[in-house]
């Protein structure tokens, strides 16, 4: 079989599975309004915003049951989600306006949970992320237009200024090698394999650089600092960057 062939039968299996079942992680302007105050209402809604069409959902006995569709303002389809008693399942589909599968999300029980595809309107995969309880895991592959696997992506650069003796501060300073790459920087681990942006802290940046400024305690702390760096790719996405810097001295915080 011809691999062009091959890749109309695989999309075209992708298509089929988003038409018929649907999700995603955080609710959109069509969740808002598509909530029913219909007591055993069955059947299907449309919801409108002025003279635009923003959504059609499927209701059984008032609970989100079967197909949901959201568009954009020109009346195409925008995305397409799966419910089962009222909670987000299987395959949430996101189109291209023209009409091409964008992206593919996985859903259990209303939370992302396992592989998010993206596509180039071609149909060619553009880039795979993993997902653990609707956070994201350290797996996270992008694809050139010609199928090949892109690499080389940036580490963070450390620099230390260390006045611990003379003021009990030690700053540590964060860097990419190209510093016009867009980067945000956090304090914090990975939790159970994942990046739970509820337990890590912003650090303070100016320009693309990160500062991170530790303090002496006088008593017993962590001997080193976990950074994670979203680092924003030349194919669109964040690439999650940990790194696990010690520190010379074991009071700082």
């Amino acid at each position: 079989m011809k691999l062009s062939h091959l890749l109309i039968i695989t999309i075209a299996a992708i298509l089929s599975a988003c038409t018929n079942n649907a999700g995603e992680r955080k609710a959109d302007m069509a969740d808002t309004l598509a909530a029913s105050p219909d007591t055993g209402f069955t059947g299907i809604k449309q919801f409108m915003s002025g003279q635009y069409l923003v959504s059609e959902v499927t209701f059984k006995n008032s609970i989100r049951e079967g197909l949901t569709k959201t568009f954009y303002k020109s009346g195409k389809l925008q995305r397409t989600y799966w419910y089962e008693k009222g909670l987000r399942q299987d395959s949430s589909c996101w189109f291209y306006e023209e009409g091409q599968l964008f992206r593919t999300t996985p859903f259990k029980n209303d939370t992302i949970e396992g592989i998010q595809r993206q596509f180039y309107r071609t149909g060619q995969l553009k880039a795979k992320m993993g997902y653990k309880n609707g956070y994201r895991t350290g797996f996270f592959q992008e694809f050139t237009r010609e199928g090949k696997l892109v690499t080389g992506y940036p580490d963070v650069l450390v620099k230390t200024e260390d006045s611990y003796t003379s003021n009990g501060n030690y700053r540590i300073i964060l860097e990419l090698p190209d510093k016009k790459t867009d980067v945000r920087f956090f304090r914090g681990d990975f939790y159970n394999g994942v990046y739970d942006t509820t337990r890590v802290r912003k650090i303070r940046t100016a320009g693309n650089t990160g500062y991170l400024d530790l303090k002496k305690t006088g008593s017993p702390q962590q001997k080193y600092v976990g950074v994670i760096a979203e680092i924003l790719t030349n194919y669109g996405n964040r690439f999650i960057l940990y790194k696990k810097i010690d520190l010379p001295y074991n009071d700082l915080e």
